[in-house]
């Protein structure tokens, strides 16, 4: 899935070349590097200076880049790892939560689930920025499991720094692991009281130290950038946003097709206990991970299915504890063919949606002409280019070193850049003739991308 020689629409093309540039100034997050042309800051698809994301897993990816250069494979290495990683984790938490083989399950649904591997192969939108975001939760749990072991001071450290990085990937939901900190310590029966209070207090500590910086640094470096985005966040709760929305029970009816359509009946059992039992601080703690959100989003006007995905690891856990039981449940009971059919179908539906979405079958062109275009304009060496009449500037950026627009501007401004040293390309598609004869100006017949 992560082999496509290409970027994805939407959003991979976005993340990838803001990565890209921030390899040159880690600190000046830009799509647009050298805007030749008036833009709107308001325009995150278009903008100079581009704050619509935080920034950790931007870093990373540019981290990949710089070490194995610019390619579609190191961008995409940074969410391989890290949803590996994560099968791993949903395992050792499944583990705490109920037992080895919860566990096991539950790390194989994950390792099998279509919109995590889809999403880690940038072919989804939110893609690499909601496997990040998914895999600094799973680890601030698994911390918090590490620190009630040990009792050790360090892990509370190493919760605080990955809440603290959870922020830095997708700002203040990140804040649901306090209330499972909280209630998994004291389910723990291990802390005194005054014990608990003050790591929680090292803990909010460490997170504030961690993510609060670089929001002050571009509320000071980008006032007007840092104001509008964070305005935008906010509108996601109040309004729709690029026509992304759903009615209310939008999340309950995705995770039917994003889990397996039996999904429900492991979630209101799993919930049905909790509120039998609310002295499971456990089960409560697993309830709160996937309902809190689940809520929030749902009342929010804009929903896409990536803004749920850090809950996925509480629906595996959920479905592997149901098994069991349904497994344990089946032992000498009428019907029992029937029950035997629920727990093949708890396997097979999410397999059957993995194959999907993985479309292991289908004959997919992973390396399209369009792409070898690009890269065959950029051996050309030419310095201070620029590229007008391309239908997509974000990728062309991506893989040339241009600056690239999709409309042909007045002549005077061609007229302009030219007498400024920059080399003039013309993508050779309905040009006027008033420009396709000027002087300084190259023609190229350049593959659309969507051939």
């Amino acid at each position: 899935m992560s082999a496509d020689l290409f970027l994805h629409e939407w959003d991979e093309r976005y993340h990838a070349l803001v990565a890209k540039n921030l390899i040159q100034h880690p600190l000046i997050p830009t799509l647009y590097d050298n805007p030749l042309l008036p833009f709107d800051y308001k325009n995150w698809v278009g903008n100079h200076i581009w704050l619509h994301k935080q920034p950790l897993p931007l870093w990373v990816m540019a981290s990949s880049l710089s070490v194995f250069g610019i390619n579609e494979i190191a961008l995409r290495l940074p969410s391989i790892i890290m949803s590996s990683i994560g099968i791993v984790l949903t395992y050792k938490i499944g583990k705490y939560f109920f037992d080895k083989k919860v566990g096991f399950l539950s790390a194989f649904l994950f390792s099998i689930n279509g919109l995590i591997i889809e999403m880690t192969g940038g072919r989804v939108a939110t893609d690499h920025i909601d496997i990040s975001f998914m895999f600094w939760i799973l680890l601030s749990v698994f911390f918090t499991i590490k620190f009630i072991n040990s009792k050790n001071i360090l892990f509370t450290f190493l919760v605080g720094i990955s809440i603290g990085a959870a922020i830095l990937t997708k700002w203040l939901t990140s804040l649901i692991v306090l209330p499972i900190w909280i209630l998994l310590v004291t389910d723990s029966k291990k802390f005194k009281l005054r014990t608990i209070i003050s790591h929680f207090v090292l803990l909010l500590t460490v997170i504030c130290a961690i993510s609060l910086p670089w929001q002050l640094y571009i509320a000071h470096k980008f006032p007007l950038e840092s104001a509008w985005e964070s305005s935008f966040n906010y509108r996601h709760f109040t309004e729709v946003i690029e026509g992304r929305t759903g009615p209310f029970y939008y999340f309950l009816e995705r995770i039917r097709i994003n889990y397996g359509e039996l999904i429900y009946l492991p979630l209101i059992w799993f919930l049905w206990k909790t509120l039998k039992s609310f002295k499971d601080r456990k089960r409560l703690a697993l309830s709160i991970w996937f309902v809190v959100p689940l809520l929030v989003f749902s009342a929010a006007k804009t929903k896409m299915q990536g803004y749920l995905l850090f809950t996925a690891p509480t629906l595996f856990i959920m479905s592997s504890e149901f098994f069991y039981m349904l497994l344990n449940y089946s032992k000498g009971r009428k019907f029992k063919w029937l029950i035997k059919l629920v727990l093949v179908l708890i396997i097979v539906l999410p397999i059957r949606y993995g194959i999907e979405r993985i479309k292991p079958f289908k004959s997919l062109d992973r390396n399209p002409q369009w792409v070898l275009d690009l890269k065959e304009l950029n051996k050309e060496n030419i310095e201070k280019g620029v590229l007008f009449n391309y239908g997509n500037p974000i990728e062309a950026m991506f893989y040339t070193d241009f600056v690239v627009y999709t409309q042909l501007p007045e002549k005077k401004i061609i007229t302009d850049l030219i007498k400024q040293g920059y080399t003039i390309i013309v993508n050779d598609d309905n040009i006027p003739q008033q420009i396709s004869q000027m002087d300084g100006v190259i023609l190229r017949k350049l593959t659309p991308a969507n051939d």
